[in-house]
C-alpha cells in the first residue's frame, strides 16, 4: 500500500481507496480490522512537499478491558498530514531550522518518491483507540476470586479481603452483646 507521489502533477488530486481487513493482518497488534477500509484523501502538492487532508473508515474488534470478550469498534477519523521528503529531516534536525520551525506532530518524511499508506493508516487506527476500551459502559468485569465473566454469570464467590496491615487490630474484636455497654 503505497502511494507513488512521481504520477502527482497536480496542484489538488483526489484518491478513493477500498483496502480488504486481510491486508491489516499483524499478530502484535492491539485491534484487529474486521470490515473493508475507505481510505478518502486528497493530495495537495507544493514542489516537493504534500499534504494528505481525508478520511478513514473502518471497524475495528477490541478486547474489553475489564471482561477481556471481543467488542467493535467503528472509526470514522479525518486526517490532515504534511509529507515532506527525507532529505529535509536533515535539515529540520539542526538547531537552527528547530528554533525558527515548528515542531509539528503532523508532519512526516517520505523517501523513494513514495508514501507508505498501510502506517499511515495503523497510525490512525491507533488514535482513534480510546484509552481504555470497555465493551459498555455498564461492563461488570471478571470476578477477581473465580474469573467468571460478570455480564454472562453471577458467581458464589464472597469476596472478602483483609489488610494485612490491620490484622493486628482483629483481636480487639470481640462478639458484643446487645446488653454489653
Amino acid at each position: 500500500m503505497r502511494l507513488d507521489l512521481s504520477h502527482i502533477r497536480q496542484a489538488e488530486t483526489a484518491f478513493l481507496r477500498q483496502y480488504d481487513p486481510s491486508a491489516f493482518a499483524e499478530d502484535d497488534e492491539d485491534y484487529r480490522v474486521v470490515s473493508p477500509v475507505s481510505l478518502e484523501f486528497t493530495v495537495h502538492k507544493d514542489q516537493d512537499r504534500f499534504r494528505l487532508v481525508g478520511r478513514v473508515s473502518t471497524t475495528l474488534e477490541l478486547a474489553c478491558s475489564r471482561c477481556l470478550e471481543p467488542f467493535t469498534l467503528p472509526v470514522n477519523a479525518a486526517f490532515d498530514l504534511r509529507y515532506l521528503p527525507q532529505a529535509a529531516a536533515a535539515q529540520e534536525a539542526t538547531p537552527e531550522a528547530s528554533e525558527t520551525g515548528d515542531d509539528d506532530a503532523s508532519t512526516t518524511f517520505y523517501e523513494d518518491e513514495a508514501i507508505d499508506l498501510a502506517g499511515m493508516l495503523r497510525e490512525q487506527f491507533y488514535l482513534a483507540l480510546p484509552m481504555k476500551p470497555l465493551c459498555g459502559e455498564s461492563c461488570k468485569g471478571l470476578c477477581p476470586q473465580c474469573g467468571v465473566n460478570l455480564n454472562v454469570e453471577t458467581c458464589a464467590c464472597k469476596p472478602q479481603w483483609e489488610d494485612p496491615r490491620l490484622a493486628g487490630l482483629s483481636v480487639l474484636i470481640t462478639d458484643r452483646k446487645p446488653d454489653d455497654a
